[in-house]
């Protein structure tokens, strides 16, 4: 059993119809048809939505996420028409919604990964493989690839983890040309990012993506290279070998599995409220990955 600790109710808002609440963002319609997205501050680790939210994490991923579309604008478009509150939304929405194109989203998390880590070193560990691509003996947590690659994974509904799957079974769910075209702009856009942000002394160990098709325009959607979904590591101190520590929520998840936390992730039962020195120092690291990548103050 996962999922949310309590699903929030939809908040309703005159003239939109809201149509999916995700793990952290909620998606509505407008009556122009186009989507309204807003990220809220709730935040997920082991497949569960969890009772405390991080304050300011809707709005860093929001801000961060248009950072990266402006800096990949000529690889790839974007779904954001606007980021003006849809008229009647409430205040608190600002700097987290973005209204946006209606596209016909592909199935796949597209997954590019330039290290060795997370479910890539189990697979590699076990087969010397990753998505069933072969990668060299002698590399260890954290180790550079010798190049990027594609891993996608099929899309999970709340609750579920998303599953990796090989290239073929890609090209056999959206066929041959769609799948070469994802695995190209992934990489290309993971190139184009990690180049960026090791300028700024951070890794890009790896990163997920989600398309979808405006006639026949592939086009990137959802959020981009935010610590939701990416991995980013401090370079001074990147050391293969162990866990790297990072810019993410990885902080919840190594307080959730300690002795403080009182949790056993094999029980069916909900995890508890973080308290008041995780969500603190979680906040801190999402502003950190964006002050640092972005250049900008937070405010």
């Amino acid at each position: 059993m996962s999922g949310f600790v309590e699903k929030p109710e939809p908040l309703e808002v005159p003239g939109l119809v809201h149509l999916h609440t995700g793990k952290v963002r909620d998606l509505y319609q407008n009556e122009a048809g186009d989507l309204v997205m807003v990220a809220s501050d709730r935040i997920s680790a082991f497949d569960w939505v969890l009772p405390t939210e991080i304050p300011d994490k809707g709005r860093t991923l929001t801000q961060l996420s248009l950072w990266w579309f402006d800096q990949l604008a000529d690889l790839v478009p974007n779904h954001v028409l606007s980021t003006e509150l849809p008229p009647g939304a409430p205040d608190d929405w600002a700097g987290r919604t973005l209204i946006c194109k209606s596209l016909q989203m592909v199935p796949v998390e597209c997954v590019a990964r330039g290290y060795l880590t997370g479910s890539g070193l189990v697979e590699y560990d076990e087969a010397r493989t990753v998505c069933g691509l072969a990668l060299p003996e002698g590399l260890v947590d954290g180790s550079e690839l010798p190049a990027p690659i594609f891993t996608p994974a099929t899309k999970a509904a709340v609750g579920d983890h998303d599953e990796n799957v090989s290239y073929e079974e890609v090209a056999r769910q959206v066929g041959a040309e769609t799948a070469a075209q994802l695995r190209q702009t992934t990489l290309a856009v993971y190139g184009r990012a990690r180049d960026i942000a090791r300028d700024r002394g951070i890794i890009l160990a790896d990163t997920k993506f989600e398309f979808g098709f405006e006639g026949e325009t592939l086009v990137l959607a959802d959020e981009v290279l935010t610590p939701d979904s990416s991995r980013f590591w401090p370079a001074d101190v990147w050391e293969p070998g162990h866990a790297q520590p990072s810019f993410d929520k990885q902080y919840v998840r190594d307080w959730l599995i300690s002795a403080e936390s009182g949790w056993d992730r094999k029980s069916e039962q909900p995890p508890p409220a973080l308290p008041p020195h995780v969500v603190e120092a979680t906040r801190a690291k999402y502003i950190e990955a964006y002050e640092r990548l972005t250049g900008a103050s937070w405010s």
